[in-house]
């Protein structure tokens, strides 16, 4: 009923104005004939714009999308921590023990403990006393039954324990290292790390991301008892080679999602082969990815922006061809505030964000 008054009114009203118009001035008199020309090209100009108006009304033919209002899917939660002097070093990232409602947090500094234990409400647990960790940045908790639950830890140090990736009891004591300690290599039998950024596990399977800022610029899987399973990339811009990859996330349908810093865009491969799917850079032109992760409801991918200090949400594609990147919601944050690594915990859809700027960690919940 709506875009049949519409179409009645703009046809209706529009085009006999023109037609009136061109009456009056016809019979007006002089060069009839360039006035009829004149006026038969008003009133095809006229319909023409007419047509497209229709268009947009009924969003069926026209082109282009429609702009509507941003969508805000998460606000801050301004109590949370309840006391942030704990942070007294620059933290880095944020592993979530949703089962658990516990917040690890890893930070960098001199004499302060590596990680620190916060409580989902925001109070301060205990910190760990661990001097096993040089400079962390990657974190990733293992939930399930206290038997399996574990903490893991890319180190990043260029001393005796770095270039490793390390598991540990959630309450800080060392239980497994990967990588050879205090030397950076490329080497897959022993295996050897230089700068690893990220670790991810699933289930059974661990995906690690080597190389901030190092020699090595790949994906590597890895199974239950640790043995290389597969291994992606290398240093370039070609689909399946990386430029600083930065964090791993893997979604319910198989598809490893890795943040490639560096290229500023976003590579998607398939769990079980790791053949490429796909990658994401339109939305990127301003700044890369250093963080991937899902939101709760598995229906967006957040990705943190350091050097302009936003985070954005974009839309999950369904199996298959990932296609084009869509931004559907941002948050924009003050100017310094540079963050890093996010995690979600899936139980509450809450996102906690590090921020190597502002020197804290802020909690976000949906709205």
């Amino acid at each position: 009923m709506k875009l049949d008054l519409i179409n009645r009114s703009l046809w209706g009203g529009s085009v006999g104005a023109v037609c009136l118009w061109c009456h009056k001035t016809y019979s007006a008199g002089s060069n009839m004939n360039y006035r009829s020309r004149f006026c038969i090209s008003a009133a095809v100009l006229s319909l023409t714009l007419l047509v497209l108006l229709y268009s947009v009304a009924k969003q069926e033919v026209w082109p282009y999308p429609v702009k509507t209002a941003p969508q805000h899917l998460y606000k801050l939660d301004v109590g949370w921590p309840r006391n942030p002097d704990y942070f007294t070093g620059v933290p880095y990232d944020i592993a979530v023990d949703s089962l658990n409602s516990l917040i690890y947090v890893a930070q960098r500094g001199d004499n302060v403990p590596k990680v620190l234990v916060f409580t989902e409400d925001g109070y301060y647990k205990e910190p760990w006393n661990t001097d096993t960790l040089e400079m962390p940045h990657g974190i990733f908790a293992v939930t399930g039954p206290e038997s399996q639950r574990s903490i893991w830890i890319t180190d990043v140090g260029q001393g005796a324990y770095g270039h490793t990736v390390k598991q540990y009891t959630p309450s800080g004591d060392l239980l497994k290292v990967l990588g050879t300690p205090g030397i950076a290599g490329s080497s897959l039998s022993p295996l050897q790390f230089d700068q690893p950024a990220a670790i991810f596990v699933d289930g059974t399977n661990v995906y690690i991301v080597d190389g901030d800022g190092g020699l090595n610029n790949r994906l590597l899987k890895l199974s239950k008892d640790f043995s290389l399973q597969w291994t992606m990339g290398s240093n370039g811009t070609h689909p399946g080679q990386f430029y600083i990859p930065h964090h791993v996330v893997v979604d319910d349908v198989g598809r490893v999602w890795v943040a490639d810093r560096g290229n500023k865009r976003i590579q998607v491969f398939d769990n079980i082969t790791g053949e490429w799917i796909g990658s994401w850079d339109t939305c990127f032109s301003e700044d890369g990815p250093y963080s991937v992760r899902f939101t709760s409801d598995r229906k967006y991918v957040v990705v943190a922006q350091l050097n302009i200090s936003r985070l954005m949400f974009l839309a999950v594609p369904a199996v298959g061809s990932i296609g084009d990147c869509q931004v559907v919601s941002t948050i924009q944050m003050a100017d310094g505030v540079r963050p890093h690594l996010v995690d979600v915990n899936r139980k509450t859809g809450s996102i906690y964000v590090a921020e190597l700027g502002a020197l804290q960690v802020q909690k976000y919940v949906p709205i």
